[in-house]
């Protein structure tokens, strides 16, 4: 198998990455421009002054960069050991989907449980992958 696979979803996991961000300037101006906010709120990130649909896609992009960095790191082990084959695309894979998933829910109607349970799928993934290379590697 084509060790080069393992950069597809990591690369899709990206681009979804830059699309929530930008999000967050086309929010912040349009709740400023509307008169919902005050641009000096964002002088420092955000402050509770700013609405949750103005708030919510940088949140959603901080968490887009906390755990999948885990995501990231397993894959370029995968790669750098060469044990990309199917089971690791699979849960890649996985990974970026429930990730989109998470991000859609948080993005549009918020419910907390249904974030919450795609929220705990990609942890789940994450560490299936790194407990599958941890196996290859020691087991």
């Amino acid at each position: 198998m084509p060790q080069n696979e393992i950069f597809l979803p990591m690369a899709a996991l990206a681009f979804w990455t830059f699309c929530v961000l930008t999000l967050v300037p086309l929010r912040r101006v349009r709740a400023v421009n509307a008169r919902k906010v005050q641009i000096k709120e964002f002088r420092f990130g955000e402050t509770s002054k700013v609405p949750g649909e103005v708030s919510i896609p940088n949140r959603n992009y901080m968490n887009l960069l906390e755990l999948p960095v885990l995501f990231y790191v397993v894959c370029l082990m995968f790669y750098e050991t060469r044990w990309v084959d199917m089971p690791v695309l699979w849960l890649a894979w996985a990974f970026v989907a429930v990730r989109v998933a998470h991000s859609l829910v948080h993005l549009t109607y918020n419910n907390v449980e249904h974030r919450a349970l795609v929220f705990g799928a990609s942890y789940l993934i994450a560490i299936a992958m790194w407990g599958l290379f941890l196996v290859r590697m020691y087991g």
